[in-house]
């Protein structure tokens, strides 16, 4: 007799909570409830239990306080769901909450960048313009034609970030204000491992493989039309948008620490279990250490200096972006970053929680900052609030949201980050063949061209969810605005 596959127990605990939002209420060893941004269709078209089984999971980390949340693009990650949001109290106990290398993961500060140019879509050869980028912009999983940097200007670049890049000539001054932290985040000791520091010696100016991309975009529609203003947006315009992280340093350092925290977990009945600290865990993956313990402020420090990596990273991307088109139209297409945004990082944070002030750590892993237009740090270009860069597709389209105008969302301030998985890199390779793929998108008039080949079938729309449904929860949620939708016609791929 066949047995029936069991239930899923969060089910029996999950209900709507609003537009957009299901709630799945406190129970078993959750310490918290958690929200999925979703709504029953889209529940219906995912059917994999693991990612909001990991969402549950992530409810029961120490310190844990306000809602566990996964945005909209929620697909199945390291430990966490890629989507997941989750704060901890920094105060919390005697040595603070949890932070978690598997809220971070392992490309630590893959993030995003849009840049706006003065070139309209009838000005250009995106066909021309794909064979120059795939031949000047360094993609791949090899470290080929990244940046040589020795030890001393590798710690700048882990020290000071994307204005250390502008010091060394890779970047240029006028963009800071338009990265999120000012492309800097604080690293006093960079806990940065010798095997680390030589995968980032030169890997730096390079694209990476796997999601990671760059594409020269048309925009096609504009939904808010004083926030597209603001953001230098136009119908017609030429932008483009970069993907990548901090490459083979980040996945180092992740490794390096989770290896480290994870040693101080053992297995304890159904549960992992800390003696140094005290912490339990239903899934090692989780394994975390108190934010002020010294394995937690070791792996912060490090997990900054390789976030500085990454703002570099992207920084002299853009620079080598510039001087392609400089070699086209002699100038620079009037390329302007418009913002730069963070989706695998852990930041100290004060939310209104409970009805107080706390001082968090909040990872955000697969998800992005929303802040609102009035928000200390953001730059005063950004009344209407923060840009919000969320990717799709390379066969469909990308779009550019907004943080609220006053205030912040009570998802931490944070928004989803890209369309999100649908199929694994597995079932999508196994059932999209890469070159016909590329044929299909290069009669659409999208030409892509990639270092991997088998990269595309991974990568095929079909294997993305409908990022036009993810931003549509993600603003029915209130968690941020549509502003415009950009199309892809150059894609350069690892």
């Amino acid at each position: 007799m066949q047995r029936m596959p069991m239930e899923a127990p969060w089910k029996r605990h999950m209900k709507p909570d609003g537009p957009g939002r299901i709630r799945i209420s406190k129970h078993g060893r959750m310490l918290t409830d958690a929200i999925l941004v979703s709504d029953e269709n889209h529940m219906s078209g995912h059917t994999d239990d693991r990612s909001p089984t990991q969402l549950v999971n992530t409810a029961s980390l120490p310190g844990i306080v306000g809602e566990a949340w996964a945005m909209a693009d929620w697909h199945f990650g390291y430990g966490f769901p890629i989507g997941g949001v989750v704060a901890t109290d920094v105060d919390w106990g005697e040595q603070g909450g949890s932070i978690s290398p598997g809220g971070v993961g392992f490309d630590i500060n893959c993030g995003v960048r849009l840049c706006s140019t003065d070139l309209h879509i009838s000005e250009i050869d995106p066909k021309h313009l794909a064979e120059e980028l795939s031949m000047k912009i360094p993609a791949g999983a090899s470290r080929k034609g990244g940046v040589s940097l020795g030890d001393s200007e590798l710690d700048d670049i882990l020290a000071g970030g994307a204005s250390a890049a502008v010091d060394l000539g890779l970047a240029e001054a006028r963009d800071l204000s338009c990265i999120e932290s000012n492309g800097l985040l604080n690293s006093e000791n960079r806990n940065v491992g010798s095997k680390a520091m030589k995968r980032g010696s030169s890997s730096l100016g390079t694209l990476g493989s796997g999601n990671h991309f760059m594409e020269l975009q048309v925009v096609d529609r504009i939904v808010d039309e004083e926030a597209a203003k603001a953001f230098g947006l136009r119908i017609g315009q030429v932008t483009a948008m970069i993907h990548s992280g901090s490459r083979g340093l980040g996945h180092q350092v992740c490794s390096e620490h989770v290896a480290n925290i994870e040693s101080n977990y053992s297995k304890r009945g159904d549960t992992w279990f800390s003696e140094k600290w005290g912490f339990s865990v239903p899934d090692r993956q989780l394994a975390s250490a108190p934010i002020h313990s010294s394995e937690g402020e070791s792996y912060f420090d490090a997990m900054n200096a390789a976030g500085n990596f990454a703002f570099a990273n992207r920084s002299a991307l853009t620079q080598r972006l510039r001087d392609v088109l400089r070699n086209e139209y002699s100038v620079d297409g009037g390329l302007d970053v418009v913002y730069d945004v963070s989706h695998n990082i852990a930041k100290i944070e004060e939310h209104h929680v409970g009805g107080g002030r706390c001082n968090c750590c909040v990872h955000r892993k697969g998800a992005t900052r929303a802040l609102g237009g009035n928000h200390p740090e953001l730059s005063s270009s950004f009344p209407l609030g923060q840009p919000v860069l969320v990717p799709g597709d390379m066969g469909t389209a990308s779009w550019v949201m907004a943080g609220p105008v006053n205030g912040s969302n009570d998802a931490f301030s944070s928004s989803c980050h890209g369309a999100g998985r649908r199929l694994s890199r597995t079932a999508a390779k196994a059932s999209v063949d890469s070159e016909l793929l590329i044929s299909e998108l290069e009669e659409r008039g999208i030409h892509v061209r990639a270092k991997t080949p088998n990269v595309l079938s991974e990568e095929a729309p079909e294997a993305y969810k409908d990022v036009d449904e993810v931003i549509s929860l993600t603003n029915r949620a209130g968690l941020a605005r549509p502003v415009a939708r950009m199309r892809p016609v150059s894609v350069i791929k690892g």
